[in-house]
């Protein structure tokens, strides 16, 4: 993915070996002149190319992506929450006409974000193959033999002994082997590496973007998500008709969906009942019956907030939930035309504050006999504080007081014009308000079993109890697991490739002119490091103990010198 430069020494001549050493401590290609034709496709394809698959473009890219999630965080986006797309375009009449022609309610699957995020996974394709090419022959290779010049390398150290030169290379051979290097005697010296698991990594690094890049994408395409309010004692088929909300990626099918259902038996949630946290919520589970295929066995399990049901490819997981007041209508002649049903209410507060609609549609007839609609505009606490301590608002989570609280309305719901419309809201175009004694909307609190009785003998409406209910997210997304393990994996081999160094050790041992064998130690880092001359000077140690050093040829009573490292550009002792 990277390119860099090597600088040749000053004194070319000498030392071109050393630069051979120095080569392919990484699988970084080495950059070229472009040598680009004054004019010509080609010339420019191949310019456009390496600066595509250059490290420094990558980042741009990655930056780029970055910087582009962005508004996708800020902005409300269609594929998350459609009811806030519209909320924004009716705030920003003049802003969100803008934000359709740039894309930014749809950012993850806009042009722009797709061709940063293609143009990324071509760089890094493009780093990767010919880097691992490369990294292959150099793990069938043999480390680089010993420049001329050991001195010239960053860690040196010598010192003379009297034993043999093979023997101090077959020493030093076994030592080096020992201690993990790759390693083999080229003419007099022994040549060694170590560390080939930092370009491991790196690599595993870039696949592992890859593999990320592609589960990402794989998860949209065919990624779906639904929601349903289900009441206790009700259930669900996996089927699209019977979710209440449901998107999906633009490769998902209707096949795609994995065969299941399940019936929610009953819903258990316990609150802190004193001190500071109360209302909190200590336990929320729903306890449920499902079965896998069309005559598949049917089992019990329960599901908890952040402990989805995992069915197949599909999760199911606990995500609200509320009451539903359960009511009996019945018209003007006393017929039932609403029998004990219970309707769900959208809860508005922690405390389980909800409201939502009650809608009569068929078998209902006034007074004088003539069809008509009924609709109720339902208010219900769970905890009621009590007649003349406050307004309608529930004190606790709990059913410990319930109330519900009803306004009356008589007319055309409107649902038979094939328009759709909120089950929770009531369309009061053609609806006409039930009149009190005073000429204001006919309105009542009821409590569990009391009835409202409607004016002019136009029917009732009795409160029979109260259902809970539970909202279920049911979702499907592929590639996920195969995005953890592409996270994992960039985690190790970024830690790998900062962590491990890759380095060089050579040992030379050449009869001196005295008769004495003179032992050369150098080491060679990809960049600086104190740990090179650390090691080096470890393994000058323990070889100097197989081939003490000889007494100095000026002074015959002097002691046996230690081996010592010279970390810089080092001069011969």
């Amino acid at each position: 993915m990277s390119k860099t430069t090597t600088s040749a020494p000053e004194d070319q001549a000498p030392d071109q070996d050393l630069g051979a050493a120095a080569s392919q401590l990484s699988t970084a290609p080495a950059e070229e002149a472009p040598n680009l034709p004054a004019l010509g496709f080609v010339g420019w394809a191949r310019w456009f190319w390496r600066q595509l698959t250059s490290m420094r473009v990558a980042l741009l890219l990655l930056l780029l992506l970055s910087l582009a999630a962005i508004p996708g965080s800020l902005i409300p986006q269609s594929g998350v929450d459609a009811t806030q797309v519209a909320d924004f375009r009716q705030r920003h009449e003049t802003l969100a006409p803008i934000y359709d022609k740039l894309g930014l309610f749809h950012v993850y699957s806009s042009v722009w974000f797709s061709a940063i995020y293609i143009l990324l996974f071509i760089s890094l394709i493009g780093c990767i193959v010919p880097r691992t090419w490369q990294f292959v022959g150099q793990l069938r290779g043999r480390p680089p033999a010993a420049p001329k010049r050991l001195t010239r390398l960053p860690a040196y150290t010598t010192w003379r002994t009297e034993a043999e030169p093979e023997q101090v290379r077959e020493a030093a051979l076994a030592l080096l082997k020992k201690r993990r290097f790759r390693a083999h005697v080229s003419g007099d010296a022994v040549a060694a590496e170590k560390g080939y698991l930092r370009e491991v990594g790196n690599l595993a690094f870039h696949i592992a973007l890859i593999v990320m890049l592609i589960a990402f994408a794989w998860g949209q395409l065919f990624k779906s998500e639904g929601n349903k309010l289900i009441l206790e004692g009700d259930g669900f088929a996996n089927t699209l008709t019977q979710y209440d909300d449901f998107k999906s990626g633009n490769l998902f099918t209707q096949d795609d969906l994995d065969p299941f259902s399940f019936s929610l038996n009953d819903f258990h949630g316990t609150y802190e009942a004193t001190g500071p946290n109360r209302g909190t919520p200590r336990t929320f589970q729903a306890n449920v019956t499902y079965s896998v295929g069309a005559y598949g066995k049917e089992q019990n399990a329960t599901i908890k907030v952040n402990e989805p049901l995992e069915i197949d490819g599909s999760k199911v997981y606990l995500v609200s939930h509320g009451y539903a007041p359960i009511v009996t209508v019945r018209d003007a002649k006393g017929n039932v035309v609403m029998n004990r049903e219970a309707v769900a209410l959208l809860p508005l507060d922690a405390n389980v504050t909800s409201s939502g609609a009650i809608k009569v549609m068929d078998g209902y007839r006034n007074a004088k006999g003539e069809r008509e609609q009924l609709g109720f505009n339902a208010f219900f606490v769970p905890s009621f504080a009590g007649e003349g301590h406050g307004t309608m608002l529930s004190q606790f989570p709990a059913l410990l007081n319930p109330r519900l609280a009803l306004s009356a309305y008589h007319g055309d719901l409107g649902v038979d014009s094939g328009i759709p419309q909120s089950v929770y809201q009531l369309n009061k175009k053609n609806l006409k308000e039930f009149k009190d004694s005073q000429g204001e909307l006919f309105k009542k609190r009821l409590a569990i079993g009391e009835t409202m009785t409607l004016p002019n003998g136009a029917g009732s409406v009795t409160f029979d109890g109260v259902k809970e209910w539970a909202g279920f997210q049911i979702t499907q997304q592929p590639g996920s697991g195969w995005a953890l393990t592409g996270a994992v994996a960039a985690i190790l081999g970024l830690a790998a490739s900062l962590f491990v160094q890759r380095r060089r050790v050579w040992v030379r041992a050449v009869r001196g002119a005295d008769g004495v064998t003179v032992v050369e130690m150098a080491g060679l880092g990809r960049s600086e490091s104190a740990k090179v001359p650390e090691e080096l000077g470890d393994l000058a140690g323990t070889l100097y103990e197989k081939a003490p050093g000889a007494p100095d040829p000026d002074d015959e009573h002097a002691d046996s010198p230690d081996p010592h490292v010279v970390p810089a550009e080092g001069a011969e002792k």
